[in-house]
């Protein structure tokens, strides 16, 4: 929901999701100098109103926070943001939210109750009979788990336990929902369920419950190399050689390397009515670990969809029957999708056409987009993101952003990038492990916040791992992109995923934003203070982290066109036009893409199996190509060497034979010619002694 109040010069907005309300504040600049902040004080119901705690203090007052039983609260340490949120809110529940600009000193703070704002919230359900949504915790490193558990890392017992204090907090209602679900399944109903990931025992014994008890279950179930799925279902007593009618109850789905859905059906007799999908993988991390999210449709025509879907993925097809069948059903939907029902994507895809479709939406937009990307940022998204144009854009990450990323989009302040982190801990993953952590030198939060770990060391995602697209979130017909997919080419020409296209629904909006908002800012201030901590030159003091003391803090937020400014401005400018304005000015047809290189993709496929060892039929190890081509030019390059020298010889032993041969025949022509000179000399003088006689 979203309810305003104005108290000139100040005004206040509120968005209220399931279990996060943000709140947005403004006010005009002359009413800025001298403004400390804002105390915020809070009613539940009927209760009685009470200050909410504040993260920060003043230095003068309080020097040395202390971080484990300090309690410092908002009418005397203020909040110095116009965007703030509260993140411990109910479901379906009454607040009342009263906000008062804060002017004076430090050690003398004046309430100005004359411009007192009023924000009378009413949290949304998480289920209101068409939509269900649940974001878990998400946050696996947070100040608020490090307070609460002391940093615990949960057992897989503890982990495995819906009633546990570390799951029910984690889950944040995810899981609640996933196994009431399964668990509401009557007699006369039915569950039909695609599922990547199958691990997490108490979904499995949820499922075999309802096997047992004669329900009508049928499981698609990536058959995964390592035969983890395999073995957890077999652990959780799950006869997987089970048949109904002659139909197996497990179907394994061995085609793609990826089968990525996770989507359970409900039907009534043989009429699908409902059906759970998101992004959570049946896992201990995806209910407890990485952010994911739940999201249920009460609606028959989009179980009837998803159910066509499931029986085209029940016969294992591969690639082309797949695609074809996918096509028949999923077609390239129109630039402004209706209203009602949801728009149903599925994959594998014949191109990734799709992507041209999202890339679009994102040129439309005129207000905001927010959007997750648990790996790489698609190509076809760099430009609308990266654009230069008047409004806000978020893009949130699993990882930092890779060089060509940082590169195409941090050009313009009106683009920013969250990634998961941990406050005050460096880290990379290699191989589906946490390695090479270490604490950031010198963090100058040390002082006034906890220390915070990962409550689990393994995995491929930690941090990220939803999957949506918000568009004009604030708008009165936002558009939100919701399923399985990664947003990336793979992922719609490869991978079994569904997603939902859903337009119009305000509360579906306020849900997701005021979520994506909280995650942002998570890990947002986590990015800022681990980059600037490990920059610092050596010997540097770190920068004291307190309270300013005066107004300077609202500085940035009347910057014209700066982004704390756009922040600022962009939860009361009026929307309109919208993204729908523009998208309808685009062609409807299905845009062709152009066709990937595959010989140079074969080639690469080729080389980098030529790094590695491979073994011959008999099963005995043979050396590497590479190894074997790199020993055959070694012993060309010794032949080489070995003929050059050979030549070499062989010419020496010529030349010399040749001087030789020369030296001969000098000699024979020498002596030749003393013989003959001689003979000369000797008719000669037989000559003389004729005449002489």
């Amino acid at each position: 929901m979203r309810t305003d109040d104005e108290a000139k010069p100040f005004r206040a907005r509120a968005i209220a999701g399931t279990r996060a309300v943000m709140i947005a504040l403004d006010c005009e600049e002359p009413a800025s100098k001298g403004l400390l902040g804002f105390a915020f004080r809070r009613a539940k119901g009927t209760a009685d109103l009470k200050y909410l705690r504040s993260l920060k203090v003043f230095e003068d007052v309080v020097p040395d926070p202390d971080t484990e039983q300090g309690e410092y609260l908002t009418d005397r340490f203020p909040v110095q943001s116009f965007l703030w949120s509260d993140y411990t809110a109910d479901p379906d529940t009454d607040y009342r939210f009263e906000i008062v600009p804060v002017y004076g000193t430090p050690t003398a703070p004046r309430l100005d109750e004359a411009h007192k704002l009023t924000l009378n919230v009413h949290t949304e359900k998480e289920d209101d009979g068409k939509h269900g949504i649940w974001f878990n915790r998400g946050a696996i490193a947070s100040q608020a788990y490090a307070r609460r558990f002391k940093n615990h890392v949960p057992t897989d017992a503890e982990m495995n336990d819906r009633d546990d204090e570390h799951t029910i907090w984690l889950s944040r209602g995810l899981l609640e929902a996933c196994l009431a679900y399964i668990d509401g399944t009557q007699e006369h109903e039915a569950l039909r369920a695609c599922v990547y990931e199958f691990t997490y025992p108490p979904v499995l014994e949820a499922f075999r419950n309802k096997i047992e008890a004669g329900i009508d279950v049928r499981l698609i179930v990536h058959k995964d190399k390592d035969g983890k799925n395999e073995a957890a279902m077999k652990k959780a007593g799950l006869d997987l050689k089970k048949t109904v009618n002659g139909e197996p109850v497990i179907i394994w789905r061995t085609r793609p390397p990826i089968p990525h859905n996770k989507f359970i059906i409900k039907l009534d007799g043989d009429s699908p009515q409902a059906v759970w999908t998101g992004s959570t993988n049946l896992t201990p991390s995806g209910f407890l670990g990485q952010s994911n999210v739940g999201h249920l449709v009460h609606d028959a025509d989009v179980a009837e969809q998803y159910l066509k879907y499931w029986t085209i993925l029940s016969d294992d097809p591969t690639g082309k029957p797949a695609k074809e069948g996918v096509a028949e059903i999923s077609p390239y939907p129109p630039p402004v999708v209706e209203s009602e029902p949801p728009t149903c994507i599925f994959s594998p895809r014949q191109t990734a056409s799709m992507l041209n479709w999202y890339a679009d939406r994102m040129s439309d937009a005129t207000s905001s987009i927010m959007f997750t990307a648990a790996f790489t940022v698609a190509p076809d998204f760099i430009e609308p993101l990266a654009r230069d144009r008047d409004f806000l854009r978020f893009v949130l990450k699993e990882k930092p952003p890779t060089a060509n990323e940082s590169k195409a989009l941090q050009g313009d302040r009106d683009l920013q990038i969250s990634y998961g982190a941990v406050l005050g801990a460096e880290f990379k993953v290699v191989d589906g492990k946490l390695v090479a952590k270490r604490k950031v030198k010198q963090f100058p939060l040390d002082r006034w916040y906890l220390k915070e770990e990962l409550t689990r060391s393994q995995g491929n995602i930690f941090f990220v791992h939803t999957k949506y697209l918000l568009i004009d979130p604030l708008s009165d017909d936002p558009l939100v992109c919701t399923g399985s997919a990664n947003f990336s080419d793979g992922s719609l020409t490869k991978n079994d995923e569904n997603m939902l296209l859903i337009r119009g629904d305000t509360r579906i909006a306020d849900i997701y934003m005021t979520e994506f908002d909280r995650l942002f800012r998570h890990f947002y201030f986590r990015d800022v203070a681990n980059e600037v901590a490990a920059k610092r030159k050596p010997g540097e003091k770190p920068e004291k982290v307190f309270l300013d003391p005066d107004d300077r803090w609202t500085r940035n937020y009347f910057i014209e066109n700066g982004f704390k400014s756009r922040r600022r401005q962009m939860f009361f400018l009026p929307v309109s036009p919208n993204w729908v304005d523009n998208a309808k000015t685009h062609n409807a047809e299905e845009p062709i893409r152009p066709a990937k290189d595959k010989p140079a993709k074969k080639a690469a496929a080729t080389k980098k199996a030529a790094v590695k060892k491979g073994k011959t039929k008999k099963g005995t190890t043979k050396k590497a190509p590479v190894k074997k081509a790199k020993a055959k030019k070694a012993t060309a390059k010794k032949t080489k060497v070995r003929k050059v020298k050979t030549a070499a010889k062989a010419r020496k032993a010529t030349k010399k034979a040749t001087r030789g041969k020369k030296a001969t025949k000098a000699t024979v022509k020498k002596t030749t010619r003393a013989k003959a000179k001689s003979r000369t000399k000797s008719k000669a003088k037989s000559r003389t002694a004729k005449k002489k006689r």
